[in-house]
């Protein structure tokens, strides 16, 4: 059993910093095998991929987030990651990390951004 769980969230000032990880557990499940990928909602709005990070380690950015959130990976510890800098309001939302693209099983609980002064 595949189990993601997300955490780093937090309420942060516009400018801010946060960063977030995704620990994978499972018997056979790990990172480097697969694209892994950053997603969000906010509330009312549906799901959208902010990043993902090929099996050859290259990361790849939503137009909205480029420049200002990198997302990394430890195979050793099977932990993705998602640094975010430079935080805006509509940056609020709840953050998952899931399988590029996702699998419907593999959803965690995610863990809550919230963005304001």
């Amino acid at each position: 059993q595949v189990q993601l769980v997300e955490s780093g969230g937090g309420l942060v000032q516009p400018g801010g910093s946060l960063r977030l990880s995704c620990a994978a557990s499972g018997s056979i499940f790990s990172i480097s095998a697969m694209a892994m990928g950053w997603y969000r909602q906010a509330p009312g709005k549906q799901r959208e991929l902010v990043a993902f990070i090929t099996r050859g380690g290259i990361g790849n950015y939503a137009d909205s987030v480029k420049g200002r959130f990198t997302i990394s990976r430890d195979n050793v510890k099977n932990t993705v990651y998602l640094q975010m800098n430079s935080l805006k309001a509509e940056d609020t939302a709840v953050y998952y990390c899931n399988t590029n693209p996702p699998r419907d099983n593999y959803w965690g609980q995610g863990t809550q951004v919230t963005v304001s002064s």
